[in-house]
């Protein structure tokens, strides 16, 4: 896990978020998600800067997640080091937005 991820696993896990059951790293079909919550579908994926130049496969990535029923929220490294709390909000709206 990069920093990112793991500060925002600190908060995910245990069911410490909301009650929410969080698992990480976690094989769907043939991707491998950062985190999900199957209770509600949702997505959490933690991006470094090399996705910046894969923008088509991310693309992709989250249309065939989608597909599958899930919604897929992407936050950046940088974001999620340096704005935990505006992270952590957002994952509560889309919690409660179906």
């Amino acid at each position: 896990m990069t920093d990112a991820e793991r500060k925002l696993w600190n908060t995910l896990r245990n069911r410490q978020f909301g009650e929410y059951k969080f698992r990480r790293q976690v094989p769907i079909g043939p991707y491998v998600v950062d985190f999900v919550c199957f209770e509600e579908k949702l997505i959490i994926e933690v991006d470094g800067g090399q996705h910046a130049e894969e923008f088509e496969r991310d693309a992709a990535r989250t249309e065939w997640l989608e597909a599958e029923g899930y919604r897929v929220v992407r936050f950046w490294n940088n974001d999620v080091l340096g704005n935990t709390d505006g992270v952590i909000r957002a994952i509560e709206a889309a919690l409660h937005k179906r």
